[in-house]
């Protein structure tokens, strides 16, 4: 397995749902959030190609965590969010071998919502956009 690109770790948050899909890394730049894996055959479906239920989770996953992040500096952190919407526009493949990355930006935190997007991309090709809103726990 090759290393992943300059600035990446492995990532700091592990779950039932992406353990088998390990290993997974992840950076932060600015706002954003960063994960990244290197396609393999258990992340394809029967065409080949990164399945589009690996693609939207890895996307939920930094759009959640990209807000969580980002509400440290706003009086947070804010736990517990939940999706309430989840979009993910298709819009290329990816294949095995392939570093796919997730950029994801919380675009709006409040008190309730809060919003995210984030580019999916092998290389230099785009493979998804997503869009996302998670509610927020009342505080206190």
């Amino acid at each position: 397995m090759a290393e992943p690109p300059a600035g990446f770790a492995p990532h700091f948050r592990q779950s039932p749902l992406t353990d088998p899909w390990e290993p997974l890394y992840s950076r932060r730049d600015g706002d954003a959030l960063l994960i990244g894996v290197w396609v393999r055959d258990v992340h394809c479906n029967s065409r080949a190609v990164a399945h589009g239920g690996l693609i939207a989770a890895l996307a939920d996953n930094a759009m959640g965590l990209a807000c969580v992040l980002a509400s440290e500096g706003q009086g947070g952190p804010i736990g517990g969010i939940v999706t309430v919407n989840l979009s993910v526009d298709y819009l290329g493949a990816a294949k095995p071998g392939d570093w796919l990355e997730v950029a994801a930006r919380p675009v709006r935190i409040g008190r309730s919502l809060a919003f995210a997007e984030a580019q999916v991309r092998a290389g230099d090709r785009a493979v998804a956009r997503a869009t996302a809103v998670f509610s927020v726990p009342a505080k206190g």
